[in-house]
């Protein structure tokens, strides 16, 4: 468990040091039958923000965890890129994807934390 939310923190880190906006991290370790301990979700105002994003937060867990990521989708297309860490998967969008797609309310028996943007 302690692994888990020293990911969540060093996501989080590399989220923000790429100005990544409108940060929520769901919480599912109470809901039977999830893929994942916790969702990341967050948002880039560009593709090229939402590519440095995802750059970034490989990265910070890469070099301050040692992990790599099982899986990434979405990079070149840049709209909606999905990083999966077994425990966390973490989902940047774009503003208009993540409205259409509104993973909180899908997952609103979750408990949600919703993070400061940073300017």
């Amino acid at each position: 468990m302690e692994e888990t939310k020293k990911l969540v923190e060093l996501v989080t880190k590399g989220i923000q040091d790429k100005k990544g906006r409108g940060i929520v991290i769901a919480d599912l370790s109470k809901i039977d039958g999830t893929i994942c301990r916790n969702f990341i979700i967050c948002q880039g105002n560009s593709p090229q923000q939402v590519e440095a994003i995802a750059e970034s937060v490989s990265d910070y867990v890469r070099e301050n965890a040692g992990e790599k990521a099982v899986n990434c989708a979405g990079l070149g297309n840049n709209q909606w890129v999905v990083i999966d860490f077994v425990d966390v998967i973490v989902h940047i969008f774009l503003p208009e994807v993540r409205e259409f797609y509104d993973l909180e309310h899908l997952w609103e028996d979750a408990k949600l934390t919703y993070l400061p943007d940073i300017e």
